[in-house]
């Protein structure tokens, strides 16, 4: 059973989707203060009034069973500060579910930790990020149309059809690690000066994008604090990013439509 479970702009009398968040880290003191949990953070940025969203934390071993997993019209996996190479228990059953979505043609959009799960789980190759830590607001360059040999990529058409889909865009990252080859039959749809993939799909159903769409300004800074104080980043490295933080943003809106377009597109 999901451990919570949140109905989108609190839409009591309208008839959505369902979707399951599978949460890789557990929440940051600021997140449930500010926030109430990072549930709520996923289904301000990526819900649609009337949607049901269920929360499965699967750090903590908790994952739909077999006969829940039909009622999903699609899946989130979240950020974490594991490795996505790693072979946690929870990591290695996380990425069976993976397999068995993809067998099932499920939706599956994966953020940062859960890009690189995605992954692995179909034959890729993640690792540590060659270039180091990767932290703050970054342009990446998003894809031109597939070629004619190509199948369409539906979530980006409708984008790219109202003139919505431009040639870069800002995202926000806290990373240090990264994929390092993609699956067989993955298509790469975005890049950046530090980061080979950015972006990837299998098909039409998994999507996995290396930045953190969901996160605010407030959450990125309090993440800062926290490497800071883990002693991961140095003071000069942090006051870098927050500097940069103050002075450049994500085009946050774009990764949102982008998102909600891959999520809650149906097959023709």
């Amino acid at each position: 059973m999901p451990a919570m479970v949140v109905e989108a702009a609190a839409a009591a009398t309208t008839t959505g989707g369902r979707y399951a968040l599978l949460m890789a880290a557990h929440d940051s003191e600021y997140v449930l203060k500010k926030y109430g949990g990072y549930l709520h953070v996923f289904v301000a940025a990526f819900g649609d009034a009337g949607e049901t969203w269920d929360l499965y934390r699967a750090i903590d071993g908790e994952l739909p069973a077999p006969d829940e997993v039909q009622c999903y019209d699609g899946f989130v996996i979240s950020g974490s500060p594991h490795d996505a190479y790693a072979d946690d228990l929870w990591i290695l059953r996380l990425c069976r579910l993976v397999r068995a979505l993809h067998g099932m043609r499920k939706r599956v959009l994966g953020v940062c930790f859960g890009h690189q799960v995605i992954c692995r789980a179909l034959g890729g190759r993640v690792g540590k990020a060659r270039a180091g830590w990767d932290v703050g607001v970054r342009e990446v360059a998003i894809a031109e149309a597939p070629a004619p040999a190509l199948p369409p990529r539906r979530f980006l058409d409708a984008l790219r059809e109202c003139d919505q889909l431009p040639p870069r865009a800002k995202i926000t990252e806290v990373h240090q690690d990264e994929v390092w080859e993609v699956p067989e039959g993955a298509e790469v749809l975005a890049s950046s000066d530090k980061t080979g993939v950015e972006m990837f799909c299998v098909g039409e159903h998994m999507l996995g994008i290396q930045g953190h769409p969901e996160y605010t300004k407030d959450i990125l800074l309090s993440l800062v604090d926290r490497l800071l104080a883990a002693g991961s980043i140095t003071i000069p490295f942090a006051e870098a990013v927050k500097w940069q933080v103050e002075t450049t943003a994500p085009d946050r809106e774009f990764w949102l439509k982008l998102c909600k377009s891959f999520l809650k597109a149906r097959e023709p």
